[in-house]
């Protein structure tokens, strides 16, 4: 018997009741200017953080420096052959506030793929780690070994001002954007094919020649790409990865550091792998119900046995939206136009029918519409990106391109360290106590 366990098992058990009474009858109350059940709940809704490059409104969805998606999809330039906007365009538009032009887009792309070089002993490292390792481990060891190259590090332990911080920064940002999807397609390659390797397309944009590493040269699958990358880019500060890149950026740890922690954020079940989680509860239904075309009335009563058993509909639900995700709505313009007979994206449709109605007669779901996460899995597998354990990698790419230009931000800013204050449960009885008296 584990005696510090049971004792710790003892004072939780009866710690978690006494906050549960104390937050339904208190919740509302607030301490120094925010609400206990706030305290308690994760922080929702404290306004408390600066963010610049995109918002997030709980009706229109998110917005890039003030453009809606169907804005960004219609103006940002498009090259290359392209039909959806690329993240060239929304890189530049977080960065400046300006939407680029043509030219502005090509310089980019190209100035990534001049960046777009991995040193032998990054290399070294990706071969040498075991295919059995989480993609997502992969990728943010990669990262991680990456940071040697950090021109923020070298330069800060030789000395500068911080009028300096902003160049050097982003001189790292745009290095380690270069190199992504070369490290992201490496780990692909190495853990589903072999290790058998597609070599860079310099004449490719960005996001193009990442489908073209991964293998995947259909000239629609490269236009998703772009459209996958621009959508997945930001979703304003207040997410996990987000938060996590700006809260260790600002002890001053260089972009490498920093965006490493945020992929960590990223690949918790709460978070970035959802997109996973949404397509192993598809095919789990195709598998319980024995076809793989089901009705609407088969997806419903799976759905309703989901939610009898306390487990949630994966892709469905969000902290902020309450209506649909217009990232969703991109993606289901998208298949429309591309593969509307497809069997996986017929499901995904007839589940958005089905489960907004199921979740809105519960009474207690304040969004029942899909998120971002609710359709991406669908359109990757259509183009033949069956390996689920993946695509958080794939998002990690694109999430890479917000929080990295925020860094920039913070740091032309100067932004302090953040700290907030603590309380503990003792206190905040103490508090209540002294406030009825």
């Amino acid at each position: 018997m584990d005696r510090l366990k049971t004792l710790f098992k003892e004072r939780f058990t009866s710690s978690a009741e006494e906050i549960k009474s104390l937050v339904k009858s208190y919740g509302t109350k607030i301490i120094d200017s925010v609400q206990i059940e706030q305290v308690y709940g994760g922080m929702r809704g404290i306004q408390s953080m600066l963010w610049e490059t995109s918002s997030l409104d709980s009706n229109e969805g998110i917005r890039f420096r003030g453009y809606s998606i169907p804005e960004l999809r219609e103006r940002l330039p498009k090259i290359n052959g392209a039909t959806e906007p690329l993240p060239e365009g929304l890189f530049w538009l977080m960065l400046t506030d300006k939407l680029p032009t043509e030219e502005d887009v090509t310089w980019l792309s190209k100035e990534w793929q001049r960046r777009a070089v991995l040193t032998p002993k990054e290399y070294d490292l990706l071969d040498h780690l075991d295919s059995v390792i989480h993609p997502m481990t992969q990728f943010s060891m990669a990262i991680m070994c990456m940071q040697s190259e950090s021109v923020f590090a070298h330069q800060y332990e030789n000395g500068m001002t911080k009028a300096e911080y902003w160049d050097v920064m982003y001189e790292d940002c745009m290095n380690l954007i270069a190199k992504l999807p070369l490290v992201a397609a490496y780990i692909y390659r190495k853990t589903f094919y072999n290790n058998e390797q597609i070599s860079a397309d310099p004449n490719l944009d960005w996001s193009a020649n990442f489908a073209h590493m991964l293998g995947k040269d259909d000239s629609a699958f490269k236009d998703l790409m772009r459209l996958y990358m621009t959508i997945h880019a930001d979703h304003e500060g207040g997410n996990a990865s987000a938060h996590t890149v700006h809260l260790v950026g600002s002890t001053l740890s260089d972009a490498y550091l920093s965006l490493s922690a945020g992929i960590n954020a990223l690949a918790g079940p709460l978070h970035g792998l959802a997109n996973q989680e949404v397509m192993d509860w598809i095919y789990d239904m195709i598998r319980d119900l024995g076809t793989n075309t089901p009705s609407k009335e088969q997806i419903a009563e799976y759905v309703k046995t989901t939610l009898s058993h306390g487990v949630v509909v994966p892709g469905y639900g969000h902290a902020v939206l309450r209506k649909p995700d217009p990232r969703f709505l991109a993606q289901k313009d998208f298949a429309e136009k591309h593969c509307p007979q497809d069997a996986m994206v017929q499901i995904v449709w007839n589940v958005f029918e089905v489960v907004p109605p199921i979740l809105e007669s519960l009474g207690k779901v304040k969004n029942p519409w899909p998120n971002v996460d609710a359709h991406s899995g669908a359109l990757l597998e259509h183009y033949g990106m069956k390996e689920h354990n993946f695509y958080t990698v794939m998002f990690g790419v694109s999430r890479a391109l917000g929080v990295l230009a925020q860094l920039c931000w913070d740091r032309a800013y100067n932004l302090p360290l953040e700290r907030p204050k603590s309380l503990t449960t003792e206190e905040i009885k103490l508090f209540l106590a002294n406030s009825n008296n």
